[in-house]
């Protein structure tokens, strides 16, 4: 399976001649879902789910489709009935050839006073596991866990706890649109040194045979 990192929290799988894209946001690349024979998005808020983005991806692709959680999966499956699929917690699917379970049910704590949404993590053929925006653990063995390494509902040493918890085989950096390169080394340092694992990164558009 070949990954490619696109902006921000948006990845891109391939295998067997299939092409599956995770959280084509508004933060990603404006023709990040493009090419999709599957797509899957962790929950509503823009930098995970731009609607534009996701509709021209199944406008391109007539038989391409989108599993989801219920806020999103309302707003588009009026217009492709039958390609628009709502998931929760538990579920397992199979998308253009890809095995995948879906693990977790909240977005993490932004503030007590800002209601969490639901969010929903993917386990993808058993060994690349993203989470979207929370801390899930999902319990089995993880070879590539996409860590959410920058956001306003989390701090660094959250990070490396999740890392310690989950115990991945390595671990690539998402969420990382808010990090500013100057801030980088810092956060690199104490992941690699602390998390217990195999941490990098890569730039958008770099790809790593998994």
């Amino acid at each position: 399976m070949k990954l490619t990192k696109r902006l921000h929290s948006c990845v891109q799988l391939e295998k067997d001649g299939h092409t599956l894209v995770i959280d084509p946001g508004a933060f990603s690349e404006p023709d990040a879902g493009l090419g999709a024979d599957a797509l899957l998005v962790t929950h509503e808020h823009p930098d995970h789910f731009d609607e534009g983005r996701l509709r021209a991806a199944l406008d391109a692709n007539p038989a391409a489709g989108l599993w989801t959680l219920r806020s999103v999966a309302e707003r588009l499956a009026p217009a492709y009935p039958g390609r628009v699929h709502t998931v929760g917690h538990g579920d397992a699917f199979t998308a253009a050839g890809f095995e995948v379970q879906v693990h977790g049910e909240l977005h993490a704590v932004i503030h007590p006073d800002i209601p969490r949404v639901t969010n929903v993590g993917y386990l993808v053929e058993g060994s690349l596991f993203h989470p979207g925006d929370a801390l899930t653990v999902p319990g089995v063995p993880v070879e590539t866990l996409m860590v959410p390494v920058h956001a306003p509902w989390n701090k660094v040493s959250e990070v490396i706890d999740y890392l310690r918890e989950v115990g991945p085989r390595r671990a690539l950096d998402i969420h990382d649109a808010y990090l500013a390169d100057i801030a980088r080394p810092i956060y690199d340092f104490a992941l690699d040194k602390l998390g217990g694992t195999d941490h990098g990164r890569l730039a958008a558009g770099d790809s790593a045979e998994l």
